[in-house]
């Protein structure tokens, strides 16, 4: 090594430039962006590593000298770049102290006077957008809902929990937008009609070529009414409840006529359908995009992910000290769970071929008894709403309370026991599966999943065999089996009801009656043996997500049937999550199973679009395929629901008309679809490129940490050559 280097590195001199950060270079003089000497920086490991990997391809080797070995035009590089940045990016951002940034903007100011006034105006113009963006945000802060409950709840339990009760807040305001675009739609004016608010009237068109006997909707036998039977309509949505605004067939009208046009109710209630699945799916997937970023960019290395526990593993909002225990318990079971995941890999690769075919043969058996178990839950669910429908047409006094409400519940009774025993039966399966720690858990929460949105689908698709067949007698007049569904979209409207206000009182009931007193339990009887071993309620996040996320397929599935149900929902949730609330904080203890944020978000949105994703499918085929009503409802003269947007169309002109066909023609879709496909081949080219930049940068991060090193070796040589 050159006397002169060593003077270099003895003196902190420009040889250390090159490794500077452009924001902490931004304090420097100019003197420092001299060249430093060439020779050096060759002996970096970085560059000899860089030209090992670039010795056999000469041409681009000569074009990345230029990156490599510092020439003239370093200072003139680096300092273009300062400028471009102070342009484009605020102060704020850069990590400098007071002086610093005031000198900075000094600078700023300097370089306005020398522009014209067309770009000073577009500068100023942008600072001031740029204010005034910041201080709305900081305004609707204030305005957010639970702002200061979920911010109490992250500081005492994390992150985790927190983003539990976020996402239960944003369930809150997607269902009252939802509710906000029905009530728009389709409910305000029939009010503004009905109560003479504005001037104008129904219009109804009589049904044509229909049957009388499809035309018969009888909704509610007259003379004395038992005060007990008033409750069992608010529990069941029949009674006085059917005639109501709450389900479909109060809706009876073909429009509304207004002074200047006529308000189609029929195209209206559809098209405010579509809006809100629509709706739902762009908000989903517009929250989700972020946590897709981070999982995705996150890096697949082991030992990365055991350096982000260990460095970068801790929660800085937790200032509960018990919390704090938690947290630290939490991060040994993840690593213990790393540890066991290595091993379980390690186990893998030493497998024999007959231990494998022995592991793959037993889990092949134990995934046929989860499909059995499934089965099993699907047909109870099946024989308990035939039996139900069949003897729900009962009258009232025939029965006693408890029969009656026991028959007209029946099928969420199952589906209830179903969602509560099959996750244990699941539990105890995957323990003999023999997998990873963590993929148990995914693998869990998938069956689980799957259960829970799937017994809805049944209960649907039940409810459409029993619409659609009759027993003794053709359908063939009506389409559908009349004489016991003469309204089917409310009777399914109040199946979904019963489910909404069930699991309602589930959750309510576990809370006052199994989690107080077993807090009470082992609070004061905490000596015996038996509570030592039962323990306190653990708070599982993936449980009450699956378990709010039931609730809003339900909605979603619902909410054409009884248009009021969004609504219910929204008040259903306020009510979950002060109910939760008061749970975690006095009854429950976190599960030391904690998500990260980022983690939880993405995964609860993620199991959301699973739930609209199902719910679309019930809906698709009762509004395509199955005949509409003709005794109710806004569709009584078309033979499917769908069918009101081909009519709305031949009525449009025939340009407009030839436009819409043609983009709803297969020679439009084709073409379209190849578009698409090449549109989503270039973002995954652009994706894979992007990691492979990822990669890069975490290599050049690798190799500026050996050059770190070598340098401090080097200057701790030049220092004692400097003292001898």
């Amino acid at each position: 090594m050159s006397e002169s280097s060593a003077s270099a590195l003895a003196s902190g001199g420009p040889s250390r430039q090159p490794l500077v950060h452009p924001a902490e270079s931004l304090s420097l003089d100019s003197s420092c962006f001299s060249p430093p000497p060439v020779n050096f920086l060759q002996e970096l490991p970085s560059y000899r590593s860089i030209a090992r990997k670039r010795t056999n391809i000469v041409s681009r080797d000569k074009q990345s000298g230029t990156l490599l070995k510092p020439t003239d035009s370093y200072s003139s590089q680096l300092e273009g770049g300062i400028t471009e940045n102070l342009n484009s990016q605020s102060i704020r951002k850069y990590a400098l102290n007071i002086s610093e940034k005031r000198r900075l903007r000094d600078i700023q100011e300097t370089q306005m006077k020398y522009l014209s006034e067309w770009d000073q105006w577009k500068r100023y113009s942008s600072k001031s957008w740029k204010r005034f963006i910041e201080k709305a945000r900081e305004m609707t802060t204030h305005l957010e809902l639970w702002r200061e409950d979920i911010r109490s709840i992250e500081g005492k339990f994390g992150t985790g929990i927190q983003s539990y009760f976020s996402f239960l807040r944003f369930l809150v305001l997607l269902n009252l937008v939802i509710f906000l675009i029905i009530f728009l739609l389709v409910l305000l004016p029939i009010l503004l009609t009905k109560y003479k608010i504005t001037n104008s009237s129904f219009v109804l068109h009589p049904s044509k070529a229909v049957d009388i006997q499809c035309t018969v909707y009888p909704i509610s036998s007259s003379g004395l009414i038992y005060f007990y039977s008033y409750i069992i309509d608010l529990l069941s949505g029949t009674g006085f409840l059917e005639e109501t605004c709450l389900f479909y067939g109060h809706y009876t009208i073909d429009g509304v006529k207004f002074q200047n046009f006529t308000y189609d109710l029929s195209l209206a209630y559809l098209l405010s359908t579509i809006a809100y699945l629509a709706l739902s799916l762009l908000w989903i997937v517009k929250r989700s995009v972020e946590g897709f970023k981070i999982n995705l960019i996150r890096s697949e290395e082991h030992f990365q992910s055991y350096c982000n526990k260990i460095f970068a593993g801790w929660d800085f909002c937790i200032t509960n000290r018990s919390m704090a225990d938690l947290k630290h318990s939490s991060l040994r079971y993840e690593l213990r769970a790393d540890l066991e995941e290595e091993r379980i890999r390690q186990k893998i690769a030493d497998r024999t071929s007959e231990e494998t075919i022995r592991i793959y043969s037993l889990r092949l058996i134990l995934n046929c008894i989860v499909l059995a178990v499934l089965a099993a839950c699907f047909y109870a669910i099946y024989r308990a709403t035939i039996f139900s429908q069949e003897h729900m047409k009962k009258e009232i006094d025939k029965m006693v309370v408890g029969e009656n409400l026991l028959i007209l519940y029946l099928p969420s009774i199952v589906i209830t026991l179903a969602n509560f025993i099959t996750p244990m039966i699941f539990a105890k399966i995957i323990h003999y599966e023999d997998y990873s720690p963590g993929f148990e858990i995914r693998l869990t929460i998938l069956r689980c999943v799957f259960m829970r949105l799937a017994t809805i689908c049944v209960l649907v698709f039940t409810l459409g065999s029993k619409i659609t067949s009759c027993d003794n007698y053709s359908c063939e007049l009506c389409g559908y089996n009349q004489k016991l569904y003469p309204c089917w979209e409310t009777q399914v409207g109040q199946e979904m009801y019963k489910l909404m206000i069930f699991d309602l009182i589930i959750i309510l009931a576990v809370t006052l009656f199994v989690d107080f007193p077993r807090k009470l339990l082992v609070t004061y009887c905490s000596s015996w043996k038996l509570m030592q071993c039962w323990g306190q309620q653990e708070f599982a996040i993936p449980d009450n997500v699956l378990g709010i996320v039931y609730g809003q397929t339900i909605c979603w599935i619902g909410a054409f049937f009884s248009p009021l149900l969004p609504a219910i929902a929204t008040l259903k949730f306020i009510i979950i999550f002060y109910v939760k609330e008061m749970s975690l904080i006095h009854t429950c203890r976190p599960s030391p199973r904690q998500f990260r944020a980022s983690n939880s978000n993405f995964f609860f949105l993620l199991v959301l679009l699973i739930g609209l994703c199902l719910a679309v499918i019930p809906l698709t085929i009762s509004m395509a395929h199955i005949p509409s009503s003709k005794a109710c409802g806004p569709f009584i003269n078309y033979n499917t629901t769908w069918e009101v947007i081909p009519k709305t169309v031949s009525t449009f002109p025939g340009s407009l008309q030839s436009v819409v066909h043609g983009v709803t023609s297969e020679a439009f879709a084709v073409p379209f679809f190849m578009i698409i496909c090449l549109i989503m081949f270039y973002f995954i080219a652009l994706a894979g490129a992007h990691k492979r930049v990822v990669d890069q940068l975490r290599e050049q991060l690798s190799l500026e940490s050996r050059d770190k090193r070598y340098l401090i070796q080097k200057l701790t040589e030049a220092q004692r050559e400097t003292r001898n």
